[in-house]
């Protein structure tokens, strides 16, 4: 298992959970002391009160809860947010509200996930000319088209 420092930057933070053996993400917690109300298409950044020292070589993606993004419609606003592994500061979550209604976050509520991936760092390099492939450039839907 590999190993992610966590730094506490608020007493009631809440360490990252996983809810089963094999889940891939971990959940974050809101670090509030009081509920947070985010009107109807309103965008909130919450705190999760702490920092990550994720290793070289991986990054943190912060994906939607399954249950709070299809039961009450609250999600990253910018659906997948990035931590790269060099940053140090507090990690926030931009949730964005897509109901019709206004809704609350409990205390330390469980509000989004983490997965730490690995990832490659690419060396582009221009070229006037790409190889072909039975794709060629169809795009956005166009592999399921006959």
């Amino acid at each position: 298992m590999n190993r992610v420092r966590v730094k506490k930057l608020d007493p009631n933070a809440i360490l990252p959970t996983y809810g089963s053996e094999c889940a891939a993400g971990a959940d974050l917690y809101a670090c509030n002391t009081e509920e947070i109300t985010i009107k109807s298409g309103e965008t909130v950044l919450v705190h999760i009160g702490i920092a990550l020292e994720i290793p070289e070589g991986f990054a943190g993606l912060i994906y939607a809860r399954s249950g709070i993004a299809t039961k009450r419609g609250l999600a990253p606003a910018n659906k997948v947010g990035v931590i790269d592994s060099d940053y140090r500061g507090e990690i926030m979550v931009a949730l964005h509200n897509h109901s019709g209604i206004d809704q609350t976050i409990a205390v330390g509520e469980r509000i989004a996930q983490l997965v730490i991936t690995p990832y490659i760092t690419a060396a582009f390099e221009e070229s006037a000319e790409l190889d072909d492939t039975v794709r060629g450039s169809g795009g956005f839907g166009s592999t399921g088209v006959k």
